[in-house]
C-alpha cells in the first residue's frame, strides 16, 4: 500500500485484463489533458487494486462486481502499514477515487454493461487543521537562519523568503523559470500549478530583494554550460530535487530553535494563517493558495484565533486575573517559603 515500486502487474499482455484496460484509461486521462502527477496517482492506485484482484483470481473488468468493490473497500479499512498504523480515511478514499473514475470511463466507453461503482461511497474525509503554524517572529527567525554570506546560504534565503511570501508549493517553486518573476510589478506566475491552473501572485517587497540578490550575485555563477532556465538551481547547476529542499528547509527550521519540526509547507501555512490574523479576506487567500474550492481554503479560519482569543478576553468574565491576583501571589508567596 506504500508509494513502493509495485511488481509487474498480471495480464498486462492480455488485451481483456485489467491491465490493459488501466492502460487505456490512463491514456484517456492523458489526451484529456489530466497533470503527470495524477496519472500517476491513478496508475499506483489503480494498479494496487489490479494486484489485490489478482491474488483472488478476478482478471478482467466484467468480473469485478459491486460486492467485490465493497470487500476491497473494507480490505482497505483494515490493513495495516509495516508501523502497525492504520491507513486513513483520506487515503481511503484515495485509493477509491482512481476506481470510481475507471468503471465510470468503463461503463460510458460500452467496455463493460454497467457501472459496479456507481453507488460506492468514499469514507468520510477527516478535517484535520496544519499540525503547526508559525508565529512571525518565529518565522522571522527561520529566515535569519541561513548565512548570506555564503553563496548558497544567500540563495536558500531567497527560497525561504518567497516560500513565505507567496505561500507557493514545493513543486510550484522548484518548477520556477527566470521569466515567471515580474520584478517591475513584484509578482510571479505559477504555471501548471495543483489542478493543471496558473495563478499570478505577488511577491513583495522583501521577497523581490532577496530574489533580485540571488538573480544578479549568485545564479550566474551556479550555472553550469547551457543554462536550465530554471529560477533555483543546485550546486551542480540543475533544478533543485524536492527531496533535497524539503530537507534544506526542515534543516533551518530545526537551527531556527523555535522548537516547531516543519518544512516548506509550514511555512505556506504560516503565510495563510499570519495574512488571515492581519484582516485579509478568505477569499484572497484562496487566490493566493490557488484553492479550487473556498471550503479547502476555510481550515485556516480554524487555526487564526487572534480575533476569537481578543473576544473571548474581553468578554468572558472568568479569563480576567484581577480577581485572582491577591491569590495567585500570596499561593507563589507560600511556595517560596516553603522551599527557602
Amino acid at each position: 500500500m506504500s508509494r513502493r515500486v509495485l511488481p509487474p502487474l498480471p495480464g498486462r499482455h492480455d488485451p481483456d485484463s485489467l491491465a490493459a484496460y488501466m492502460e487505456r484509461f490512463l491514456s484517456s486521462l492523458a489526451v484529456r489533458n489530466y497533470s503527470p502527477a495524477t496519472i500517476v496517482d491513478r496508475r499506483h492506485g489503480l494498479a494496487t487494486f489490479i494486484l489485490w484482484c489478482a491474488e483472488r483470481g478476478i482478471d478482467a473488468p466484467r468480473d469485478v462486481t459491486k460486492p467485490i468493490l465493497e470487500r476491497y473497500q473494507r480490505h482497505l479499512y483494515y490493513h495495516r502499514k509495516t508501523n502497525g498504523e492504520p491507513l486513513t480515511f483520506r487515503t481511503q478514499g484515495q485509493r477509491l477515487i482512481p476506481i470510481r473514475a475507471w468503471f465510470k470511463w468503463l461503463a460510458r466507453e460500452n467496455h463493460i454493461l454497467s457501472n459496479p461503482a456507481s453507488e460506492l461511497e468514499l469514507p468520510r474525509p477527516e478535517k484535520r487543521l496544519p499540525a503547526l503554524v508559525l508565529t512571525a517572529d518565529e518565522a522571522e527567525a527561520v529566515m535569519a537562519v541561513p548565512d548570506t554570506a555564503e553563496p548558497l546560504g544567500l540563495r536558500d534565503r531567497a527560497m525561504l523568503e518567497l516560500l513565505y511570501a507567496t505561500a507557493i508549493r514545493r513543486a510550484e517553486l522548484i518548477g520556477l523559470r527566470l521569466f515567471d518573476v515580474d520584478y517591475a510589478r513584484s509578482t510571479l506566475i505559477v504555471r501548471q500549478g495543483k489542478g493543471n491552473k496558473d495563478r499570478v501572485v505577488p511577491l513583495g517587497e522583501r521577497a523581490r530583494a532577496w530574489l533580485v540578490a540571488y538573480r544578479d550575485r549568485v545564479r550566474p555563477g551556479l550555472v553550469a554550460g547551457r543554462d536550465p532556465g530554471t529560477l533555483f538551481l543546485s550546486r551542480d547547476g540543475r533544478p533543485l530535487e524536492p527531496k533535497r529542499l524539503s530537507e534544506k528547509v526542515r534543516g533551518y527550521v530545526a537551527a531556527a530553535g523555535i522548537g516547531k519540526p516543519g518544512s516548506c509547507h509550514l511555512l505556506r501555512h504560516t503565510a495563510a494563517t499570519l495574512m488571515l490574523e492581519g484582516g485579509a479576506d478568505i477569499r484572497f487567500i484562496q487566490a493566493l493558495l490557488g484553492h479550487e474550492s473556498l471550503e479547502t481554503t476555510q481550515i485556516y479560519t480554524q487555526v487564526s484565533i487572534a480575533k476569537l482569543a481578543e473576544i473571548h478576553a474581553a468578554t468572558h468574565p472568568g479569563t480576567r486575573l484581577a480577581h485572582d491576583r491577591a491569590m495567585l501571589d500570596a499561593t507563589l508567596a507560600g511556595d517560596g517559603e516553603e522551599e527557602g
